[in-house]
Formats: structure tokens, sequence, C-alpha cells
């Protein structure tokens, strides 16, 4: 009998070991943006404090950036932001998530695989879909993740005041990289 409960906790002990080893996690990933429009002052700004998740049992992944994080060179181009176009008092965070649809664990080594996302991006109240290739590399006991892709500031009703409209593109380049630790 004796024998049989060490053997059922070691047993739970390598489950729950399994269930924790199969996500990876950070605080600290980064989202670039820039929008700059060529003759015009540079809009662009970086957040580094942004969290991320991703089980790599299911290929789930879900990323939570504070809008109040992004930082511009100009501080009244990001009091603009944060208070006229992204109203972030009201609409604090930005988030994505969903499932990276063809994940396989096995395929991931120090070389850089190339996988496909499918899931949603939540901004200013508006969710919208969203597809895109994302980048993985396993290194050691990390995962490093990237991707890129266009927004568009009208589809998430941010409205775009026409004295400035012509100085911020249409289209948004958004770039993300996170350094993933197993948790």
């Amino acid at each position: 009998m004796k024998n049989n409960i060490t053997y059922l906790i070691v047993l739970l002990l390598l489950c729950v070991g399994q269930v924790n080893a199969q996500k990876y996690a950070t605080k600290s990933g980064v989202i670039d943006f820039e929008a700059s429009v060529p003759s015009f002052e540079e809009v662009k700004a970086k957040n580094s404090s942004v969290s991320a998740i991703l089980n790599t049992a299911t290929g789930e992944f879900a990323s939570l950036a504070l809008i109040q994080g992004f930082r511009f060179k100009v501080a009244l181009m990001e009091e603009h932001f944060n208070e006229n176009y992204m109203e972030s008092a009201q609409y604090p965070k930005a988030i994505v998530k969903g499932s990276i649809t063809d994940f396989d664990a096995g395929r991931l080594s120090d070389t850089t695989t190339e996988f496909n996302f499918k899931g949603t991006i939540a901004i200013h109240g508006v969710t919208q879909p969203l597809e895109t290739k994302v980048n993985l590399t396993k290194l050691g006991d990390q995962m490093e993740m990237s991707t890129s892709f266009i927004l568009k500031p009208g589809d998430f009703d941010i409205k775009i005041p026409s004295i400035v409209s012509n100085k911020i593109a249409d289209e948004v380049t958004v770039t993300a990289m996170y350094t993933l630790s197993q948790k």
C-alpha cells in the first residue's frame, strides 16, 4: 500500500512538472509601432513591458500591453497619443489572443521556424481578427518569438484629426518581440 501511495505521489509530481513545462511567459516583451510619413516628424513608439504567455501543448498565445507604456521621443506626442487618439484612461490595454495554428513544439530548434497565428486583437474597445506569421526560436529553456503586421487606426475607431491626418500614416507597422521563459 505504501509503495502505491509513493508511486501515485511521484506520478502526480511528474504530471504537474509536465503541465508547468508547457508554458512559456514574459513580462518584458517589446512592441514597436511606426506610423511615420516621409517629410514629417517621426511617429514611432516602443513599449518594453509587454506580458505574454505561450502554451506549447496547445499553441495558444496571449499578450497584453498597457497603452500608457508606449514611449515616444517627443513627450507632447506621447501625451496626444494617450489623451486624444488612444484615450488610454478609458481603453488602457491592447490584447492579442489566439493560437499558433500549425504549432508543433517538435519543430522548434535554435534555427528560426515560421508558424501561422490566428486570433484577435483588441484595441480602443474594438476587437478585430488578426492573422500573421510568427517566428519562433528555441534557445535552451527560453523561446524567442517575433512578428510584424499592419493595423489601420480607423479599424479600431481611432480618430485622427484632419489637421494632423497627413502627418500620420494610414497604416501602422507593428512589430513584437518576446523572450519567453519556461514556467
